[in-house]
C-alpha cells in the first residue's frame, strides 16, 4: 500500500520538478518535499487502519463431525462416495441389522408375556377385594338384623310389664336376639379370619403386582434401547455437507469408539473469520460492510457483514493446577481477535473452500472519504492473486 502511493508521489515530484520544472529544485522544496510524505503518509496509514482496519489473516472455516456409528457390527452397504455432497438425513452407510432386530423380536415377546403376567395378578387381587367386601357386607346384614332383634326385644318386655303382652312372644324375641348374636360372633369370627387370611394372601399379590410392573417396566425400557439401536444402524448425515476421507468398505467392522471414527464429515455451513490485533477494533461494530478477497478466488471480492467480534483469546484463559499462574511469553499471533463475518448479498450464496486464506478490510461508520483508498489496495491484492510465484 505504501508503495504504490509513494510510487504515485514521486511520479508527481518527478513531472514537477523535473519534468516540467513548475517549480525550481532547491534545498527548501527538496525539505518539503521529503517531509509531505513522511507526515502524510503516517497520517493517512494511521487513520485507514482505525476507520478501515485491514486483516492479512482471513479465513473459511467449516465444522467437521466425525462420524462414530453408535452400534457395532459389520458394514453391509455404502451407498455413498467421497468428496460428494450429501442433504441432512441421507445414508451414509448400513451396518448388518440381523442381531438388532432379533433382539427387537425378542424382546417384544417378553414385553406381551409380562404384560399377560400383570394383567392376571391384577385379576387376582381384584377377586381378593371383592372377598373382602363380601365378608363385611354379611358382618353389616347381621348387625342390621340384631338390632332390630333387640329393639322388638325391649318392646315385648314395656308390654308384659304392663300386662298387656305374652310371655310366650317374650321368650321368642329373647331367643332370637341370642341366635342373631351368636350369628353376630360367628360372622366377625368369620370376617377377621377372611381378612387376616387375605391380608396375608394379598400382600403376595400386591408384592406380585408390584414385581410384574417392575418387569414389564424394565422390559419396556429394554425394547425401546433395541429399537434405538436397530435405527442407528443406518448412519445418516447430521447435516448438509460432504464426505471426506471414506476409506471405508463393506465388510468393514465398525465399534462405537471415539477414537476410530468411520470418516469425517465437513457441514456445508462455513464461518469466515478475520484476525486482527487488539487496537485495530476500536470502532468495528456489528453490521459494518466488510469486503475480502481469498487465494482461491483470484479477482473475486466477496461482500460481508460484521456479525460479530470475539471477544475472548487464548490469553484470557489460565488452566487449572495446583500451582500459582506464571507469566507466560506471549506467543506471536496469540493477542489477536477474531472478527466473524458473514457474506452478504449474492456472496451469500458463494460456497468457498474450508480452509481458504485471503485478505479483508472493515469498513467502520467513521472517516468514509478514505475508504476508497481501502477499496483499491483490496482490489489491487485480489488481482495479485492471479499471480503463481514459484519457479518448478
Amino acid at each position: 500500500m505504501d508503495a504504490l502511493i509513494l510510487g504515485l508521489y514521486a511520479l508527481c515530484v518527478w513531472l514537477i520538478f523535473f519534468k516540467f520544472k513548475w517549480l525550481p529544485w532547491t534545498k527548501t522544496s527538496m525539505v518539503i518535499v521529503i517531509t509531505i510524505p513522511v507526515v502524510g503518509m503516517t497520517a493517512l496509514i494511521l487513520t485507514l487502519n482505525v476507520v478501515a482496519p485491514s486483516s492479512a489473516d482471513v479465513r473459511v472455516v467449516n465444522k467437521a463431525v466425525q462420524i462414530i456409528p453408535q452400534v457395532r457390527g459389520r458394514v453391509v452397504e455404502v451407498p455413498i462416495e467421497g468428496n460428494r455432497s450429501y442433504k441432512k438425513g441421507d445414508v451414509l452407510l448400513r451396518i448388518d441389522p440381523t442381531p438388532y432386530a432379533a433382539e427387537v423380536q425378542r424382546l417384544s415377546s417378553l414385553l406381551k408375556a409380562d404384560q399377560a403376567r400383570l394383567a392376571d395378578a391384577e385379576a387376582q387381587a381384584r377377586e381378593l377385594a371383592q372377598s373382602i367386601k363380601g365378608a363385611a357386607g354379611k358382618v353389616g346384614a347381621v348387625l342390621a338384623k340384631l338390632d332390630l332383634a333387640k329393639r322388638r326385644l325391649k318392646e315385648y318386655q314395656d308390654l308384659v310389664a304392663a300386662g298387656a303382652g305374652e310371655k310366650f312372644a317374650l321368650e321368642d324375641a329373647r331367643t332370637r336376639v341370642a341366635e342373631l348374636e351368636a350369628e353376630l360372633v360367628s360372622a366377625q369370627a368369620t370376617e377377621e379370619q377372611a381378612k387376616q387370611k387375605l391380608s396375608a394372601k394379598s400382600q403376595g399379590e400386591y408384592a406380585m403386582i408390584a414385581d410384574a410392573r417392575s418387569k414389564l417396566a424394565a422390559t419396556q425400557a429394554q425394547l425401546d434401547n433395541a429399537k434405538w439401536e436397530l435405527e442407528q444402524t443406518e448412519v445418516r448425515a447430521p447435516a448438509d455437507g460432504t464426505v471426506i476421507n471414506l476409506q471405508v468398505r463393506v465388510g468393514t467392522f465398525l465399534v462405537p469408539m471415539p477414537f476410530a471414527p468411520a470418516f469425517s464429515f465437513l457441514e456445508a455451513e462455513q464461518e469466515l473469520i478475520a484476525l486482527y490485533a487488539q487496537n485495530e477494533l476500536i470502532n468495528v461494530e456489528a453490521g459494518n460492510a466488510a469486503e475480502v478477497t481469498l487465494r482461491t478466488n483470484p479477482g473475486l471480492i466477496i461482500k460481508a457483514r460484521v456479525d460479530s467480534v470475539v471477544w475472548a483469546n487464548s490469553l484470557g484463559q489460565i488452566a487449572q493446577g495446583g500451582m500459582v499462574p506464571g507469566a507466560t511469553p506471549i506467543q506471536p499471533g496469540a493477542q489477536r481477535f477474531a472478527v466473524k463475518l458473514k457474506p452478504d448479498g449474492k456472496s451469500a450464496d458463494i460456497l468457498l473452500p474450508a480452509g481458504a486464506i485471503g485478505d479483508g478490510a472493515i469498513y467502520t461508520d467513521h472517516a468514509k472519504a478514505v475508504h476508497i483508498l481501502r477499496m483499491v489496495l483490496l482490489r489491487i491484492t485480489a488481482k495479485t492473486n492471479y499471480l503463481v510465484l514459484k519457479l518448478h
